[in-house]
């Protein structure tokens, strides 16, 4: 992500790597940012484009799984109907298999409820609660005379109070319950439907009800857009009409904006000594019904170098000093409309001297007044034309190559343009001849 982001705000140019420039398939791109005049019909397009896709792929889906879609169809019917019908409640399992346990259990409930109340309510020889609430009153008698009988006291009343409790909650089960045959059938019918539903859409009630959910909305979408072949048709066929009616006023301002942009590009080449050369965007042939996403151009930069010679890409036809200056006078044009914040050229200026080499150092400056620039260079020309000379050195030490960046002054910045101008030995010649290309960048 990183790497597509910074493509966009540092633009790195080396004699063979010109990013954008040189990717024919980015030049309709470049095109449209020099044109910059109605976003609004492109924009059209695009939203055209995009619902032509998505209408030919229903058509080309319907057409290959024709049977597939209805068998789907048909599936998710019968399993919506099948558990919609069986009016499933949350936990509704857990709730009857607990009400299931007692009724396969109410005679063994009942014996125990009977024994729990007849111990603790008594019978004709006096209840357990009774010889407790004697056991208790004595105790309440000798309380006051020590902490420990109080304290014996208050466990025996909290026993007694306790068990009156269950007493109580004993004799009210055994009130409320009896025995439904027929409630239990109901209920045994209820959970083996249940367990069927599981087997085949989840563990529990809540999966189910879940899965439900699921397959009710994919049901929902295939039935609605559930439009048959012979509809789907007539809509692609207004989508096709209408893309081809905005990609033609597209294309109409695009080869506008190409004559405009060829007749600069002529003028820049003509300040780098390539006044020989052509520059033209060529459109390629459009076939009737083919789009694109951005309309139904397809173009390429072309060039022809010297007379004689046949116009061809861009990218392959032009020499490495011919490409440093096309390169160059197509940044001039484009710098602007790129909105490249920063753009580094690495030795662009591979393969020129002299002259040519001045008005390079000309044009990079500038491409300079709208955009950053950071230039590698063995050309004191383009050297001296910088604001900012920075030395790049390299020196070993303990087996290890150290690379230093220097900012120079203006003193050491003639000393290193002389020594660009003469090599291994500075007279004061070449001196003098940095000094002087430093007044002439001035």
């Amino acid at each position: 992500s990183l790497k597509r982001i910074g493509s966009r705000l540092v633009d790195i140019e080396g004699q063979n790597d010109h990013q954008l420039l040189m990717q024919p398939e980015q030049h309709l791109g470049l095109l449209d940012e020099f044109a910059n005049k109605d976003d609004d019909l492109l924009s059209q397009y695009q939203e055209t484009y995009e619902l032509y896709q998505s209408t030919q792929r229903k058509i080309n889906q319907k057409q290959a799984n024709q049977q597939q879609w209805a068998q789907r169809l048909d599936m998710l019917e019968f399993q919506v109907n099948e558990i919609k019908n069986a009016d499933l409640i949350e936990n509704e399992d857990v709730d009857l298999q607990t009400e299931q346990e007692r009724l396969n259990h109410f005679q063994q409930i009942n014996n125990a409820l009977q024994i729990v109340q007849g111990a603790l309510s008594g019978d004709e020889n006096g209840s357990s609660l009774d010889a407790i609430a004697a056991s208790m009153e004595s105790l309440e008698e000798i309380s006051t005379f020590d902490d420990e009988y109080a304290k014996l006291n208050e466990s025996v009343s909290e026993a007694y109070f306790n068990l009156q409790d269950a007493a109580n909650e004993a004799s009210r089960q055994l009130d409320n319950l009896s025995f439904d045959e027929g409630r239990l059938n109901e209920i045994e019918q209820r959970l083996n439907l249940i367990a069927d539903l599981e087997r085949k859409y989840g563990g529990s009630v809540t999966e189910i009800l879940a899965y439900y959910d699921k397959i009710s909305t994919e049901l929902d979408s295939m039935t609605e857009n559930n439009v048959t072949g012979d509809e789907l048709e007539t809509q692609l066929d207004k989508l096709i009409a209408k893309l081809t009616k905005l990609g033609g006023k597209l294309s109409k301002n695009r080869q506008k904006a190409a004559k405009t942009i060829e007749k600069e590009i002529k003028k820049q080449l003509d300040d780098l000594y390539m006044d020989k050369a052509v520059f033209e965007i060529k459109f390629m042939d459009h076939q009737p019904n083919t789009f694109y996403p951005s309309g139904i151009d397809q173009v390429e930069f072309y060039i022809q170098t010297n007379p004689g010679e046949e116009m061809g890409p861009l990218a392959k036809i032009a020499s490495g000093g011919e490409l440093s200056r096309v390169m160059l006078a197509l940044k001039t044009i484009f710098a602007r409309s790129q909105g490249v914040t920063s753009i580094i050229f690495d030795e662009v200026d591979t393969g020129v001297s002299g002259r040519v080499a001045q008005a390079i150092a000309e044009k990079i400056r500038v491409i300079a007044d709208q955009s950053q620039v950071l230039c590698i260079t063995h050309l004191p020309q383009v050297a001296a034309m910088a604001q900012h000379h920075l030395l790049i050195s390299k020196e070993v030490h303990d087996d290890r190559t150290i690379t230093s960046v220097d900012e120079l002054d203006e003193k050491s910045r003639v000393d290193e343009l002389a020594r660009m101008l003469a090599g291994a030995e500075v007279t004061q010649l070449t001196v003098e001849h940095a000094k002087e290309l430093l007044n002439m960048a001035k």
